[in-house]
């Protein structure tokens, strides 16, 4: 994994606080991102992911606390950060009757970049036969990829990427998963991602900071995040027959998470040896018939649920 520097920050957020009315959405965030670091905030809807990215691209101001891009304030700096940033909120929209190319010539412009970049962007995102679509005409991963293209267009020092796989079926996220992950390899480019895909995050990613109400809960590499807690063991399971458990289980003693809507179970247990024959037993001694069992790694939504009491997803 690659190596990051303390004096190689590209962004510096120091203690900042936003509110909007009487929502605090972030409140006392500190971070560092690093040249050539991709970073991943997670958490569910409204933990203030996007408000943050949003001072960070100089949409809004803190209301207390500092931010500084490449060293510098936004205030008198903004033509020189506005181009070194790259940045796709949670929605794009294209003029309807512009073609892919079109619409890459139009924001290219803004930048006065010629011709050869708009092929290289869209040979990058892998739309050379759509070239000549009209955008009103295209999937939601492909207009998706053309956000992240325009992203793109100004080879920019630091990329912000707000949700970009949001509503996107799972063939078009490991597409644009392949086009960042080749920015990875080939770019000294740091990236900001917003995500409540904790695959997203584990796929992406060298830091992740997982946020829930306007705080940071925890930060760190992958690693270093699920090596909390590392002796439980986490055992899924599924019974015969749609019934209704939650009393039995929840003073059995064991640590379940029971799932009625589905019939599934999530079995968290410390000592595998001992305590995996004794959840065996109590299914015998209760008429229980197993479906399913079967073991797995523990995972970021483990984690936030452990840190936070409800899933990434909620």
């Amino acid at each position: 994994m690659q190596q990051f520097r303390d004096n190689d920050s590209v962004i510096e957020v120091d203690d900042v606080y936003k509110s909007f009315k009487t929502v605090e959405a972030v409140k006392g965030i500190s971070l560092r991102i690093h040249k050539g670091q991709f970073v991943a905030l997670l958490g569910p809807n409204g933990a203030g992911k996007t408000t943050l990215v949003e001072m960070i691209e100089g949409i809004q101001k803190p209301d207390k606390g500092e931010i500084n891009i490449l060293g510098k304030h936004w205030k008198g700096n903004e033509d020189e950060l506005h181009n070194a940033i790259g940045l796709s909120l949670q929605e794009t929209r294209f003029i309807d009757k512009l073609t892919v190319e079109e619409t890459l010539k139009l924001f290219s412009s803004f930048y006065q970049l010629n011709k050869n970049r708009i092929n290289e962007i869209i040979n990058i995102i892998g739309l050379e036969e759509k070239r000549k679509s009209y955008t009103v005409n295209l999937s939601g991963g492909q207009r998706q990829k053309i956000a992240l293209g325009i992203a793109l267009l100004n080879n920019p020092k630091i990329l912000l990427l707000d949700e970009p796989t949001t509503g996107l079926d799972p063939n078009a996220r490991r597409e644009i998963w392949a086009i960042l992950m080749q920015l990875k390899e080939k770019s000294q480019t740091s990236l900001i991602l917003t995500t409540h895909y904790m695959e997203e995050a584990e796929q992406l990613c060298d830091y992740i900071i997982i946020m829930d109400y306007g705080k940071i809960l925890r930060e760190g590499t992958l690693n270093e995040l699920l090596k909390e807690n590392v002796e439980e063991h986490y055992i899924e399971f599924s019974l015969d027959k749609i019934l209704f458990h939650d009393e039995l289980f929840k003073n059995s003693g064991f640590n379940i998470e029971w799932g009625r809507a589905n019939n599934k179970g999530l079995l968290i247990l410390k000592d595998i040896e001992s305590d995996l024959p004794e959840f065996l037993n109590f299914i015998k001694t209760n008429n229980l018939q197993l479906r399913n069992f079967e073991s797995r790694r523990k995972t970021l939504d483990d984690l936030f649920i452990n840190l936070a009491g409800r899933h990434l997803n909620e």
